[in-house]
């Protein structure tokens, strides 16, 4: 039998988990955002409008978020491990179906079903296994992760643009096949890790096995309602930005430029700000509340930037208006993962990583379509990204009453000789003294279950 450690490592083997999870994260998110290039040349090639080519791109999301609690499950029966191995291959042959396509139907299904499923195994597994390395470090681990995001959209962006202009969408697709079947030696290095607290039996039925009885505690609701509502224009910009800046005139490579603009402030972000959740110097909800709220103004920003300028030259406000939004999502994309474990505990954060990605996939499938008609009725996308902005707003709203929806748990009763040497509470987390501290090597730290 293995020996369970005496809580999360916080290291070791844990920061080779991250550079996995940071390749997850760059083949799946980072590779979606920079999709939206190849969408003009697919509705011109099928003869299709806006609205109509955007359902590829948002299938896809919705299917990886909607299906991740699929993945979470999967992940908790049977390991991470193979579990996210099976999912690049799903992807790969995803793209492989999509460069044959005859019709946007095999687009949808290619892309949108098959890859989107393959991207849903991956995705919340490496995270979650990810989170259970890490106490003190835990939400820097998470926003290293979630950098490649960002990483993988300044590569990729220019160079999706130079396959298009070269080989065609269908040589394109066909070459990120080959790109997206790293993803299974990335599943290979996520190491299996028991811990303290880990349920002995698996879960039973499909309420436990979903993580569906999550939902009961007050907290993890109203950080699900606000997570919707952020879902629904947060991956806007991942299909639509490059098109937004095709119809104001910058060009394929100057639509890559901002891309890759937003991609690099995006992944800068993404680490300070796991390094400033886990100072502790601000309660985790308000830095939630705050960078959703920065992220909807950005999006704001950048429906509004190409009226600032003239026709001819608005290339430069669209640049910074990009690049502030590239900042503000950066810093809220680590914190939606980092306060799970302080939620639901680190027992159920597989689970809750799923239901998080399948929260956001609700407003994933709406947001990207919803865009897309605003442009086919107006004839620019200023409309849908102020709309969608206004999405983001509300749920970071809705953030703000996470302090009040948090229980209040009566202080843990230790033996006499254990309260002179109990460790100080995790710096971040989110929820008050409980009952069960999981102590990371050497005792400095701890890790709050949340039961009371």
């Amino acid at each position: 039998m293995t020996p369970k450690p005496a809580g999360p490592p916080d290291g070791g083997w844990g920061w080779v988990v991250a550079a996995a999870a940071f390749a997850v994260n760059g083949l799946s998110y980072g590779l979606l955002r920079s999709l939206g290039l190849a969408l003009p040349d697919l509705a011109e090639h099928f003869d299709r409008n806006t609205q109509d080519t955007a359902w590829v791109s948002a299938l896809a999301l919705a299917v990886q978020q909607a299906a991740s609690p699929v993945g979470s499950a999967l992940s908790t029966r049977w390991g991470a491990r193979p579990v996210v191995m099976v999912g690049g291959v799903l992807t790969s042959l995803g793209f492989v179906f999509s460069a044959f396509a005859r019709s946007l139907l095999h687009l949808y299904l290619g892309l949108g079903v098959l890859a989107g499923s393959g991207w849903a195994l991956v995705f919340a597994p490496a995270l979650g296994t990810l989170s259970r390395y890490f106490s003190r470090r835990r939400v820097l681990a998470v926003g290293l992760a979630l950098t490649g995001n960002g990483a993988s959209s300044l590569l990729l962006a220019p160079t999706l643009q130079l396959l298009l202009d070269t080989y065609g969408w269908r040589g394109a697709l066909l070459l990120l096949s080959a790109v997206t079947l790293h993803l299974a030696p990335c599943g290979a290095l996520l190491r299996p890790l028991v811990l303290p607290g880990d349920p002995s039996a698996r879960p039973r039925g499909p309420l436990a096995a979903f993580g569906l009885d999550l939902f009961a505690r007050r907290a993890f609701l109203v950080f699900a309602l606000g997570t919707a509502l952020v879902g629904g224009g947060y991956f806007v910009p991942y299909v639509h930005l490059a098109p937004h800046a095709l119809d104001r005139g910058l060009g394929g490579y100057g639509a890559a430029l901002v891309v890759a603009v937003a991609a690099v402030g995006d992944a800068g972000a993404r680490l300070v700000s796991g390094w400033l959740a886990d100072q502790g110097w601000v309660p985790l909800s308000r830095l939630l509340a705050g960078f959703g709220a920065l992220t909807g103004l950005g999006l704001l920003a950048v429906g509004l930037a190409p009226l600032l300028g003239s026709p001819e030259g608005c290339e430069g406000p669209l640049l910074a208006a990009a690049g502030a939004y590239g900042l503000s999502a950066g810093s809220y994309a680590p914190l939606v993962f980092g306060v799970l474990p302080g939620l639901v505990g680190l027992g159920g954060v597989v689970q809750a990583t799923g239901l998080v990605m399948m929260l956001m996939s609700l407003g994933g499938l709406l947001g990207p379509p919803l865009s897309g008609f605003l442009r086919d009725k107006t004839g620019d996308f200023t409309a849908s990204f102020l709309t969608c902005g206004s999405f983001i707003l509300s749920g970071s709203f809705i953030y703000l009453g996470l302090p009040g929806a948090l229980p209040s748990c009566p202080p843990a009763s230790l033996p006499a000789s254990q309260q002179a040497t109990s460790p100080p509470p995790e710096r971040g987390e989110l929820l008050p003294t409980t009952q069960v501290a999981l102590l990371s090597p050497g005792g400095s730290q701890s890790t709050r279950d949340t039961t009371c």
